[in-house]
């Protein structure tokens, strides 16, 4: 009976940094042959990160991914195999590659079949697709390559097990949103049965502007069982063995996932985004509006948890409409934070620029100019210090407000990172709810009072809105479920309130195109998932 042992890379591979990818391959490849490994696999396009967009249209990026790939199989000479995604150009045509680097050279290169072109995906756009299969032979026991989109489709697979593969390696870019992990074990389940063959799949990690990368590398077996799942947005190098008697996948010595909730995954991975887009472009820090409300409660939890106390600002905007429970909690979470804190009245340059205006405003009442005006300043001081410091500044509203457009342009929605931008409000509530599930790091009363924009005596959320339980499910049908009107009528809402939720949605399409980026958590996402006309005559 003969094995081999394998190495699986979840690491992250940003995009673009072609050299720093390459010498990331060479650590772990050491690091993967001290362990007693073989050959050692890399995500989807580890060379020039996932996904580079147009950056593939620049001759000299293509360049830089061919020039680093050929010095780390020159480098590689006498380390183990290393299977590295990459792009490679063949005259006119751009193809979605992963090449074998064996004994200082490029020995075979495979050609990605399947270009996924849906939802975030736009593999078409830059890529040909490949006709041929690639087994790599190591140690008597053949290994069939696919590259991620290839397995979610029944035809490659039954091609290497046609061709006497004995199991599978797939290498992924795989984005992360809240039911993706399943649907990713039930396909690869259903291709294992199918072709009878074990299946070792490595998935990156981490944060790439708006899509984040999960990892969750997996096991499975040639009756569809999960074998082995690795841990949701950790960084490991995972040992796996394969043997010809069981013709399986077996993990060595992988790290446990058994406390990793839906909420506790969900979290990690908005902490992850937080952590990636700050650093990655550069940022010494991050601030934040602090007002004593919910979203920006849990805001300022995901930014200490990504990037520590001493990275992060947290700024009260005060009015006469601030609550004096405002004050306390957001006082009381940047206190026991640990973070700088300050709190910066803005009455006075509200009052002054009212003055200004009061001519032009003559003989008009009082309407929501003068709410949107307390937002609009909150920004301006916000944008003030995020350039003084040179902090990114956060914006703090969550998919709810978005969709609806219950949010201010150049008010509340600036910002140039927005990790709440994807969240329903109901789930806001639930995460903040979980991260305080081993002491107070949200004040409670945060969580259980009623939620108000406080721009006005007496306001709630639910003065403008229906109550976020009906609102959340209404939004949920028509966005990811893409339901009509009168489907989600006839689900038991009631109608009047259906087409205004639906009315809100469409005709604040303008406010979501300038709204800053943030992390996608769910099957359709405000941006380049979801892409609707703002000048419509469709309601």
């Amino acid at each position: 009976m003969s094995s081999i042992r394998l190495a699986l890379a979840q690491y992250d591979f940003p995009v673009g940094a072609v050299e720093a990818n390459a010498a990331s391959i060479r650590r772990l490849a050491d690091a993967a042959q001290a362990a007693g490994a073989q050959m050692v696999a890399f995500p989807e396009l580890t060379l020039s990160g996932y996904p580079p967009e147009d950056l593939l249209l620049r001759p000299s990026f293509l360049r830089a991914c061919d020039g680093q790939l050929q010095a780390l199989a020159e480098a590689g000479a006498d380390g183990p195999d290393m299977v590295v995604g990459h792009p490679q150009g063949r005259g006119a045509q751009l193809y979605n590659a992963a090449s074998l680097l064996r004994g200082g050279r490029v020995q075979h290169t495979y050609y990605k079949q399947a270009l996924p072109n849906y939802t975030v995906f736009d593999e078409k756009r830059y890529f040909t697709a490949g006709a041929g299969s690639c087994i790599i032979e190591l140690d008597g026991l053949r290994i069939g390559l696919l590259i991620c989109e290839d397995i979610w489709v029944p035809e490659p697979a039954r091609q290497l097990a046609a061709q006497g593969a004995h199991g599978l390696l797939v290498i992924n870019a795989s984005p992360y949103d809240q039911s993706q992990a399943a649907r990713r074990e039930t396909v690869l389940s259903e291709r294992a049965r199918e072709s009878g063959l074990s299946i070792a799949y490595v998935n990156q990690v981490g944060g790439q502007d708006d899509l984040l990368f999960d990892g969750g590398s997996l096991l499975i077996g040639v009756d569809g069982r999960v074998l082995a799942r690795a841990p949701a947005f950790e960084e490991h190098l995972l040992q796996v063995e394969f043997q010809s008697g069981s013709g399986e996948w077996q993990a060595l010595d992988w790290p446990a996932t058994t406390t990793q909730s839906p909420d506790a995954i969900l979290y990690a991975g908005l902490v992850r985004g937080i952590r990636d887009y700050v650093l990655k472009n550069g940022f010494p820090g991050v601030l934040l509006g602090l007002s004593g409300g919910i979203d920006s409660a849990l805001t300022l939890a995901l930014a200490v948890d990504a990037l520590g106390p001493e990275r992060v600002m947290a700024v009260m905007l005060p009015t006469r409409y601030t609550s004096q429970l405002s004050h306390d909690g957001a006082r009381r979470q940047a206190e026991a934070a640990g973070v700088a804190y300050h709190v910066l009245p803005i009455e006075t340059p509200y009052e002054s620029v009212m003055a200004q205006l009061s001519p032009a405003f003559a003989g008009k009442s009082a309407d929501t100019t003068e709410e949107n005006l307390q937002s609009r300043l909150r920004g301006v001081m916000l944008m003030a210090l995020s350039n003084k410091h040179g902090a990114l500044l956060l914006s703090t509203g969550n998919k709810s407000e978005m969709a609806v457009g219950y949010a201010t342009l150049y008010g509340d929605m600036c910002g140039a990172y927005a990790p709440l931008k994807d969240v329903y409000k109901t789930v806001v509530y639930q995460l903040a709810r979980w991260r305080n599930r081993n002491g107070e790091v949200i004040p409670w009363e945060v969580i259980e009072r009623p939620p108000s924009a406080e721009l006005r005596d007496n306001q709630t959320d639910q003065d403008s809105l229906p109550d976020y339980d009906q609102l959340d499910a209404i939004l949920a049908r028509f966005i990811e479920g893409q339901q009509s009107k009168a489907e989600i009528a006839e689900a038991g809402f009631d109608a009047d309130l259906v087409f205004k939720v639906v009315r809100l949605v469409l005709v604040n399409e303008f406010k979501r195109r300038q709204s800053a980026p943030g992390p996608r958590v769910t099957r359709c996402a405000f941006g380049r998932e979801r892409r609707y006309p703002i000048t419509s005559g469709w309601r």
